[in-house]
């Protein structure tokens, strides 16, 4: 796809978390149109957000954080839609505690960024061996946390 905008274009960015991504919406001029706050990390969470962006306009780009982590599920079910998915990387956490780290205010960035033309990074293929080391990884961390939270929890009683 090229850069030229069609007919009530808008944006979409999006912040994405283990349990939780952040959306938010902006038009042609850079004004948030939209903000979506809870969207679950699963098939029906990345459709309702998918369905939410397009009752505000047009899509047809979208800024996610880690596409090859957090964000991988959303990349694949936006491409899948025919959506042209840009790679945005996280800001510098440093920068971000002293400006005040917000989950909107992150997903506005990566939509802003796609806006600009300044999103030039593709999204990881999410084919082969990276793929599957991916979801070890993200399989092992989600596992590390839950026995963690088992022996807390056995330990506070």
């Amino acid at each position: 796809m090229d850069g030229t905008l069609i007919q009530n274009e808008v944006m979409l960015g999006a912040d994405t978390h283990l349990d939780k991504h952040v959306g938010v919406v902006i038009n042609h001029q850079g004004k948030v149109i939209g903000t979506h706050t809870s969207i679950s990390t699963n098939r029906a969470g990345y459709l309702k957000l998918l369905t939410w962006a397009r009752s505000l306009g047009n899509i047809r780009r979208a800024g996610v954080e880690g596409t090859g982590t957090y964000g991988a599920g959303l990349t694949r079910l936006l491409r899948e839609e025919g959506i042209e998915v840009w790679e945005i990387n996280r800001p510098d956490r440093a920068k971000r505690r002293l400006q005040g780290k917000s989950d909107p205010t992150d997903a506005e960035s990566a939509a802003r960024t796609v806006l600009s033309g300044n999103a030039t990074a593709f999204p990881k293929s999410q084919s082969g061996v990276a793929e599957a080391l991916r979801m070890l990884s993200v399989a092992r961390r989600s596992a590390v946390k839950a026995r963690t939270r088992t022996i807390n929890q056995l330990r506070s009683d």
